[in-house]
């Protein structure tokens, strides 16, 4: 059960002429799992990144953009995404 409740996820998204990827969705514990299902039924790639997630949990409202902190690192993982998408 602990599991659960500690359990993270946020939905990321990038549209061309944005100034920075935004925060789609994010949720903990069965929220969380929901994101997590609904990502995996719709064919979206999962990254996991514990530490990527807690800072968009407590510092990002969902319709914000990604602070710039985060750029390189969410650069990477929307890379991996795209590569994974193409295959």
């Amino acid at each position: 059960m602990a599991e659960l409740r500690n359990k993270r996820a946020a939905a990321l998204g990038y549209a061309a002429g944005k100034e920075a990827p935004e925060l789609l969705a994010k949720g903990r514990g069965r929220e969380a799992e929901r994101i997590i299902e609904l990502a995996l039924g719709a064919g979206i790639e999962i990254v996991e990144d514990a530490a990527l997630s807690a800072l968009l949990d407590s510092q990002v409202k969902v319709g914000d953009y990604i602070p710039e902190h985060c750029w390189e690192l969410v650069a990477k993982i929307l890379a991996f995404v795209l590569t994974e998408e193409k295959k």
